[in-house]
């Protein structure tokens, strides 16, 4: 038998984590690494209310919008937006060869802001 409050703990306490390495790795100028980690804060809080939502371990996704939809949550057209723009730092964060040019700095410093704005709101969701 599933024990989902300990799944839960484990996606919510994961996704915590991995926001504050996001923090600091993007402060620190590791912007490739620091939306990588960013892109796990947002999957793993998904996956947080999914095991609460569906009180089953969640599916093997790494793609926020799927995952989302999995969620049972109803979502503003901008938080999707946000979710799939977040989706190639994933991808980057993996596999090299397909990397494209580094955000500047700026641009990290926007999307950790619009991405705190949406995980807050997500863990509120629990």
């Amino acid at each position: 038998m599933v024990n989902i409050v300990k799944h839960i703990s484990y996606w919510r306490n994961g996704a915590e984590e991995d926001w504050e390495v996001a923090k600091q790795l993007i402060e620190s100028d590791k912007i490739r690494h620091g939306l990588f980690f960013l892109h796990m804060a947002l999957e793993k809080i998904l996956k947080a209310r999914i095991c609460r939502s569906i009180n089953d371990v969640a599916p093997r996704l790494h793609n926020l919008v799927r995952l989302a939809e999995l969620s049972g949550i109803i979502f503003e057209q901008k938080q999707i937006d946000l979710l799939a723009e977040m989706n190639p730092f994933n991808i980057e964060g993996r596999y090299p060869e397909v990397w494209g040019a580094v955000p500047s700095r700026k641009e990290a410093d926007m999307l950790k802001q619009r991405t705190k704005e949406l995980f807050e709101w997500l863990k509120n969701q629990l």
